[in-house]
């Protein structure tokens, strides 16, 4: 074989054998998980084992584990039997653990049991990121995404699944009575060998029908008439496209828009935005350690009382405003033609009239202003474009000022929502290439938070090394 690059002789004997540390560089990023976990306080974390029973088998040390966890999720290994296997053939991680090969039940049992100490950690490497000076600009992007669970479609109930089903399966059943009847009235052989099939079927579908009254009565008696068999924490949930639907989470996250680490984020069950917008940005607040944060988001976080819920707490919501008139289709104005005169309390119709504040409180709601023109809607030629009724009524939330500063502060960031779609969709763009077509490995919410964060600093992780390089994070980091 010559002029071709040969390899060594695998029977070859060597005198002095080559050790682990010279397989692995100087800039290999299992360096700075080892690293970063000989820095932890596992103790104070609060992880379970840190402190050595005095009788017993010897446990292994959470740092073993947590090395081990770390490097699966930088490299694409979530599952605790990849783990394990590979535990006893990766070089990389026979370094990272000194040869340790735990078991998958004892890597998978360090997860279930730990879950507060990994989510601590996630945390205390944002710490460490804060304390490294790379959150000073304190403007951060916030969205949700969808994960799907363990959890078929199949196997997620509704209110309205349920009945659907339940009128599928009557359907059935009455198209196979009309078959028997007909197997009835036929003679021979193959006719009653039908006729046994049939039977069996209506026996399977009223067995079925059974489950299904059984089921409609368990969706009933839980507050959001929904029931999940497989994950009971996981949800149905509407995505972007039409019929593509999924069982699972809603991951919350917050990016920093200059270094685009994930700063925050929560798992929640609530399939929409609306009630996100507080609990983000205060979490996002904490963790940058700013008296005042931009938070910019999109148009399913628009919530009237979530902006007001924000005056007072450094959280300044950049949040566009949804328009959601039914009369723009048609060529009606719309609520936006009418500008509102802050100093004169009053709005200025497309016509040039004014509509002024009714004294009477409106009829619906006691925090809604009324403004209107009796007069001037009477004889105003552009009132078939205005409304159908007599008089034209707008109406205005008496908190209505905070969502117009909010849109002055949107005004003077003209470029929010590019940013905001460049910093966060690209991480959950990246967060669910590095896991399965199933997204999510664990069961129940505690659990997926567990697992969501291991995701999120692994995430956090790269983008450090990325932004520094190896050794000089592992400097920062010792430092």
């Amino acid at each position: 074989m010559g002029r071709f690059v040969e390899g060594e002789d695998r029977r070859q004997d060597f005198l002095l054998p080559a050790s682990l540390d010279d397989y692995v560089s100087e800039d290999n990023p299992v360096r700075v998980v080892e690293a970063f976990i000989d820095e932890l306080d596992l103790h104070a974390l609060g992880f379970a084992g840190a402190t050595p029973a005095e009788t017993g088998r010897p446990a292994y040390h959470p740092s073993t584990m947590l090395k081990i966890y770390f490097y699966g999720y930088l490299n694409r290994i979530q599952s605790s039997r990849r783990l394990e296997r590979e535990a006893q053939r990766n070089i990389e991680l026979m370094w990272l653990t000194g040869r340790l090969a735990p078991d998958f039940k004892t890597i998978a049992n360090f997860r279930c049991d730990n879950g507060p100490g990994l989510r601590a950690v996630c945390r205390q490497f944002v710490m460490l990121c804060r304390s490294l000076g790379l959150f000073g600009q304190a403007v951060v992007a916030v969205d949700g995404s969808k994960f799907k669970a363990v959890n078929n479609r199949d196997r997620n109930f509704t209110t309205n699944k349920v009945a659907r089903r339940i009128e599928q399966v009557d359907a059935s059943i009455e198209r196979y009575l009309a078959a028997l009847d007909r197997a009835d009235r036929e003679s021979g052989d193959v006719a009653e060998a039908r006729t046994d099939r049939i039977k069996e079927k209506l026996t399977r579908l009223r067995r079925h029908m059974q489950l299904l009254k059984e089921m409609e009565r368990r969706v009933e008696a839980v507050p959001d008439h929904q029931v999940s068999l497989t994950d009971p924490d996981a949800r149905s949930m509407n995505s972007s496209g039409r019929g593509t639907g999924i069982v699972g989470y809603n991951l919350q996250a917050a990016v920093d828009t200059k270094h685009h680490l994930i700063v925050a984020h929560e798992v929640v069950t609530e399939g929409n935005d609306r009630v996100q917008l507080v609990p983000m940005g205060l979490d996002a607040k904490h963790a940058m350690g700013v008296d005042e944060i931009t938070v910019i988001a999109d148009r399913g976080y628009y919530n009237g009382d979530q902006v007001l819920a924000c005056e007072g707490t450094g959280v300044l919501p950049c949040i566009p405003k949804s328009h959601t008139a039914i009369g723009i289709k048609t060529g009606m104005f719309s609520r936006h033609d009418f500008v509102y005169d802050a100093e004169q309390d009053h709005y200025i119709c497309p016509a040039g009239e004014t509509l002024t504040k009714a004294t009477a409180p409106s009829d619906r709601r006691d925090d809604m202003d009324q403004y209107r023109n009796l007069a001037a809607c009477h004889t105003c030629v552009l009132r078939p474009r205005c409304t159908p009724e007599k008089v034209k009524r707008v109406m205005r939330w008496k908190h209505e000022g905070v969502l117009d500063v909010m849109q002055a502060r949107l005004d003077h960031m003209p470029d929010a929502m590019i940013q905001r779609r460049k910093t966060v969709e690209h991480v959950f763009g990246t967060l669910k290439s590095w896991s399965s077509s199933a997204h999510l490995l664990t069961k129940t919410l505690e659990k997926v938070r567990t697992e969501m964060s291991l995701s999120v600093l692994a995430y956090n992780i790269k983008r450090m090394i990325r932004l520094f390089g190896v050794q000089p994070l592992i400097q920062a980091i010792r430092t």
